[in-house]
């Protein structure tokens, strides 16, 4: 077979890998409204973990079938050039070339181990630039205002898939009818459009319309969080028509929903023109493209890194035991990487590190934990280093980096979105914002524990404040299922001696928790224990956590709303249903 021939049978095995993934991550999403309506919620966390696990399935099918194919002699500069060429010319009409792109670059860096990674063998930047294919069937759904607010909700609501009965249909499109007055008034007697995504969004126990409001001055995303009653009968909790509040719906401390969309490409760019400060990267992550959306991540980062001129640095905040972190101050994110030594009151191994890290990509992480990307063999310019984050990452993880002249080589490390440390946010707040930073802080614990999340190190340093004045837990080496942590109250002195000894007077398990103790470590600043006393006085009690541990394993769903009470059509208890 001719070189060229073969380039081709190479070209087309690799994008036929790629539809027969996508393929598989379509099938598993076209199930979300089945499971949302049978409120499986059990199901809904198995499918997202399932629906995660393809990519790296097919990449690694698809690389072993190309190792049976390929002999050492198709290593060649000019062979690969030729296989990229012809995968080149495959995309040209492909309605999921990114998708295809980044499938491309995984299988390659698969088959050499993540070396001989040159840019002009792989896909760093699209060879497509940027178009947008159309999708099968229209992408949105058009409604114009022909007889005014109510009548035009009433058919789009008519056009939506579901097959619940509604609680309260028409009493629903009443209230939204009167909140798009009083936010628009005027705007909205006139004539106007409604656009909607034809496909609902479907995230743990709530379904999404999605999409927005064409008026004579403005667009307005719109978009309507969908529950289901404890009667089994489908409701419009929320009203939101505001950007910042669709982007934190979209936040990066969210699991992916899932929405069939057969062309993300055309989806994205529509989500981006209703959230222009959210980027590719985390748009096509947020629809579960999380592969392609590491692609755009570092397309993203090169076209900072093009146009800026400051230095990376070691990250502000206390130095973790088992992470080293630096930034870029330019760049809204930091690099993290995991040291060759803990301290020693880290007992884990490296391996067990990486896995805490895909527990939470895969869990539900109920806007309180960070997404990262995974990375290995990322190049930095050595120009752009200071000398003492040099040093600092040559003494932490030597065997994870390697310095030359040009550039700084980092095998394996996470880029998560940058944050303040809560540590350092309570030094400098106002007693209003260590009101809102202390209620945040205490949310957070108990929304992740009602998700059987325990974050183990719960010192303020391992969490951050976004810039939605969110607290979002970041550091994952001793996170738990709560399930797993045994919590008990300590039991009183024998003596009056026992209170000073140095060891503790009754036995302490490897999973043993004492929430009495977290006061000790916790409340050392006297407005933040206050605080503190008066807002979360529960996670100090042993029988709340053990509470919240029995409605886990009793299959319990607690709701976690990623939108204010300020957009909720009305008070109201979703379903909290036994699976």
């Amino acid at each position: 077979m001719t070189q060229e021939a073969m380039a081709q049978l190479v070209a087309n095995t690799i994008l036929q890998g790629s539809d027969a993934m996508y393929g598989r991550f379509l099938d598993v999403t076209s199930g979300a409204q089945e499971r949302f309506e049978q409120q499986e919620w059990k199901s809904v966390q198995l499918a997202l973990k399932t629906r995660i696990h393809f990519y790296d399935h097919h990449v690694g099918l698809v690389s072993q079938q190309l190792r049976a194919m390929l002999g050492k002699e198709h290593t060649t500069r000019s062979f690969l050039m030729a296989v990229k060429a012809a995968y080149i010319k495959l995309l040209d009409d492909y309605p999921r070339y990114d998708i295809a792109e980044s499938f491309f670059n995984s299988v390659y860096c698969r088959i050499f181990e993540h070396r001989n990674i040159r840019r002009d063998k792989l896909f760093v930047q699209s060879a497509q630039g940027g178009r947008i294919p159309k999708y099968p069937t229209p992408l949105l759904r058009r409604f114009q205002s022909q007889a005014g607010i109510y009548a035009t909700l009433e058919r789009m609501l008519d056009s939506t898939p579901f097959t619940l009965p509604w609680r309260d249909r028409a009493g629903d499109i009443k209230r939204i009818t009167q909140i798009l007055q009083a936010r628009f008034g005027p705007q909205l007697t006139m004539s106007f459009t409604l656009e909607m995504v034809r496909q609902p969004f479907f995230r743990n126990k709530g379904a999404y319309l999605i999409g927005r409001l064409d008026m004579a001055n403005q667009r307005r995303p719109l978009v309507l969080p969908l529950a289901i009653s404890e009667q089994g009968e489908l409701y419009i909790d929320a009203c939101i028509t505001d950007s910042d509040d669709v982007s934190i719906v979209f936040g990066f401390a969210r699991s992916y929903f899932m929405v069939y969309a057969p062309v993300p490409a055309a989806l994205v760019d529509f989500l981006n023109q209703l959230m222009p400060n959210k980027t590719p990267a985390e748009l096509y992550t947020a629809i579960g493209c999380q592969k392609h959306g590491k692609t755009e991540l570092y397309r993203e980062f090169l076209h900072h890194l093009d146009n800026s001129d400051d230095l990376f640095d070691i990250a502000p905040g206390v130095k973790g035991m088992v992470m080293s972190v630096f930034t870029l101050p330019s760049y809204g994110f930091v690099f993290k990487i995991i040291k060759d030594k803990f301290a020693p009151q880290k007992q884990m191994t490296h391996a067990q590190v990486r896995e805490k890290y895909r527990l939470v990509k895969e869990h539900d992480r109920v806007g309180r934990m960070a997404d990262t990307q995974e990375y290995r063999n990322f190049i930095f310019p050595r120009d752009r280093f200071s000398d003492t984050l040099i040093d600092e990452l040559l003494e932490v993880a030597p065997s994870c980096i390697t310095v030359t002249d040009s550039e700084v080589r980092i095998r394996h490390l996470y880029m998560e979105r940058r944050m303040i440390p809560l540590n350092i946010y309570l030094e400098q707040a106002t007693p209003e914002s260590i009101t809102q930073a202390v209620q945040e802080y205490g949310d957070a614990l108990k929304e992740l524990a009602a998700a059987n999340i325990f974050a183990g190190d719960m010192l303020f340093k391992n969490f951050g404040v976004s810039r939605h004045n969110r607290v979002i837990f970041y550091d994952y080496d001793e996170i738990a299922y709560l399930t797993d942590v045994n919590f008990r109250r300590i039991p009183p002195p024998r003596y009056p001696e026992d209170e000073l000894a140095a060891e503790p007077w009754y036995s302490v398990g490897e999973n043993d928790v004492f929430p009495e103790e977290f006061r000790t470590f916790l409340l050392v600043n006297r407005a933040v224990a206050e605080e503190f006393d008066r807002l979360h006085p529960a996670l100090f009690d042993a029988a709340y956590w053990q509470k919240l541990q029995s409605q886990v394993k009793a299959g319990y769903f607690h709701d976690v709303r990623p939108y204010s009470d300020n957009n909720c059509l009305k008070p109201t208890t979703m379903s909290v249903k036994p699976a």
